[in-house]
Formats: structure tokens, sequence, C-alpha cells
């Protein structure tokens, strides 16, 4: 991760300093991950034509392995080894990652006829991208709780 775009490393995680820019820069992070992951197996399950179930799943999946590893690229770049990185990614992420994907894959499913619409299909794009801007608002007051308490991104931070 790209740790340019944070300009307060001294406070992140200290109890009560965490503000709503921090957790929104921490769900924006989280949010590249998940939505690159989502879209990704949202298209291939859906040019495959797979169930709705196989796609959500295979969705859910690279949404936690593009979220991790983009944690991972950058606190390898710190000098972390790889056991090291795979913990913070696990501890910085994965309550994120959990509820984004809890949010928008359930607007996605929630929307009539969205996961049947093809690729070409108004709905499917719309409803995707309202999904993950849903997710992104939802997500960013559970960040902003988790940063003021410790926990998910100032994990992260932590190492700085």
């Amino acid at each position: 991760m790209d740790h340019s775009m944070h300009t307060d490393h001294a406070s992140h995680g200290t109890a009560g300093s965490a503000t709503w820019r921090m957790a929104a820069q921490a769900t924006l992070h989280c949010l590249t991950g998940c939505a690159i992951g989502e879209v990704l197996g949202m298209v291939i399950g859906t040019a495959l034509g797979w169930h709705n179930a196989a796609t959500v799943v295979l969705s859910i999946a690279l949404a936690f392995v593009f979220g991790y590893g983009l944690t991972m690229r950058g606190v390898l770049r710190s000098g972390l080894d790889l056991a090291g990185a795979v913990k913070v990614a696990l501890a910085a992420d994965t309550v994120s990652i959990a509820v984004m994907e809890v949010v928008d894959n359930g607007f996605v499913l929630a929307v009539p006829g969205a996961m049947d619409a093809g690729l070409g299909s108004v709905l499917f794009w719309g409803s995707l991208i309202a999904s993950l801007a849903i997710a992104f608002v939802v997500t960013t007051p559970v960040n902003k709780w988790m940063i003021g308490r410790g926990k998910g991104h100032a994990v992260v931070h932590a190492m700085h």
C-alpha cells in the first residue's frame, strides 16, 4: 500500500484519534482491492454463465485476495517478511473487506435482474458501481471506529 497519501502517521490508531479523513482513506484503500476483485469476479462469473451463487463466491474470494494483496505489497516494501505481511494484512483488512462484501453483494443481489443482466447491460454495471459506493459509505464509520481503537488500518500505520 502506498502510504504517501497519509499525512498524520503519528496519530493513527491512538485511542480517540481517528478522524473521518483517516477512515475515508483506509476505506478507499480497502475499496480499491475489493472493487478490483469484485468486478473481476462478477465479470468472469457472468461471462462464463455461472450460477449467481458461484459468481458471488468468486467475487468475494477475489476481493479478499486483491484487498490483502494491496496491503501486503506495501508492508513487504517496508521490509517486513512474508509471514509478517500476511499477519498485518489480515489484521488491517479483514473486517473492512468483510463489511464491504456483505454490503456490495447484498445490494447487487437485491437489485431485481442485476445478477442476470449481461456484461453489456447498464443494469449490471450501474448496480455494481452503486453497490461499491454504498459499501464505501457503510464501511467508513467501521474503519473510523477500528482505527480509533488501534485496530484495522492502524496496524499498518503503526509500522511507520
